[in-house]
C-alpha cells in the first residue's frame, strides 16, 4: 500500500532544527513539499535548501507562530507557493523552566503562548484551506510529561497536556470532513535543548527508560510520517507514545 504522500504539502512548526528538522526531513523523503516555519531564519533557510536538495519543494518561513498576523501571513504564502496545505505538524515548542512558586507570570504565558496558542492559530489557519478540499492531516507534538508532570515545568507541562485536549476536539469537530487530527508524545529525545542537560540527569533518566536508549529526532518523525500517510487514514483522536517505555 501507497503511503499516498507524494505530491502532498506540509506546513512544519519548529521545523528548522531538533525534531523539526527529522521531521522535514522524513517527510521530503516521502515526497512531501514543505513550508519550514521557524523564528530562526538562517537556520529555517539552510533546512528548506537541505529539503531542496532531496528532491522536492522547500520554501523557510520566519513568522512567530504565537501571532495570528504571522501565522495568517505564513499560511498565505504557502498557498501561494504550492497552492494548497495538506498536512500540519504543530511543533513549535520552548521551555522556561523553574519550580511553580519561583516562575514568573510572563514565563507562563510564553510557552503557553509558543507551545498552545500557536497550534490554535496555525490549526485555525489550515482548516481553512483542508475543509474546502475534505481532506488534511494535523499532528501536534506533545510530550511524556503532559502525562508523568515534571518538577520545574508547569508550565511545559500544561501545555502539552492541554494540546492533547485540543487534538481531540478537532479530531472530533473534523472528522466528518475526512481530516484527522492526532498527537504525539515524545520521551527523552536527544536534541540541542537535552544535550545541555548535565550528566548526571541524563544518566538517572537513562535507567527510567526500559529500552535503555535515548529516543532520536527520526524516531519521533517516522510516527508523524505514518499518521499522516493513508497507512493511518482510521486513526484519528490519538496519542501515539514515542518513548522508549518510560511511560507506559
Amino acid at each position: 500500500m501507497e503511503t499516498g504522500l507524494k505530491g502532498r504539502v506540509a506546513v512544519v512548526t519548529g521545523g528548522a532544527r531538533g525534531i523539526g528538522r527529522a521531521i522535514c526531513e522524513a517527510l521530503a523523503d516521502s515526497g512531501v513539499s514543505i513550508g519550514v516555519v521557524d523564528l530562526l531564519e538562517s537556520e529555517a533557510q539552510g533546512t528548506a535548501e537541505a529539503l531542496v536538495q532531496r528532491g522536492v519543494r522547500a520554501i523557510a518561513l520566519k513568522a512567530d507562530v504565537s501571532k495570528a498576523e504571522d501565522v495568517k501571513a505564513l499560511f498565505e504564502r504557502v498557498v501561494d507557493e504550492f497552492g494548497t496545505v495538506d498536512i500540519l505538524v504543530n511543533n513549535a515548542g520552548i521551555t522556561r523552566d523553574t519550580l511553580l512558586l519561583r516562575m514568573k507570570e510572563e514565563d507562563w504565558d510564553a510557552v503557553l503562548n509558543v507551545n498552545l496558542k500557536s497550534a490554535f492559530l496555525c490549526t485555525k489557519e489550515a482548516l481553512r484551506t483542508m475543509t474546502k478540499k475534505r481532506y488534511g492531516r494535523i499532528v501536534n507534538i506533545s510530550s511524556v510529561v503532559a502525562f508523568t508532570g515534571n518538577p520545574g515545568q508547569v508550565n511545559y507541562s500544561a501545555s502539552k497536556a492541554a494540546l492533547v485536549g485540543l487534538t481531540k476536539t478537532i479530531a472530533k469537530e473534523y472528522a466528518s470532513r475526512g481530516i484527522t487530527c492526532n498527537a504525539i508524545a515524545p520521551g527523552f529525545i536527544q536534541t540541542q535543548m537535552t544535550d545541555a542537560l548535565p550528566e548526571d540527569v541524563k544518566k538517572e533518566m537513562l535507567r527510567g527508560i526500559p529500552l535503555g536508549r535515548f529516543g532520536t529526532p527520526e524516531d519521533v518523525a517516522r510516527a508523524v510520517v505514518f499518521l499522516v500517510s493513508d497507512w493511518a487514514s482510521y486513526i484519528t483522536g490519538q496519542v501515539i507514545h514515542v518513548n522508549g517505555g518510560m511511560y507506559m
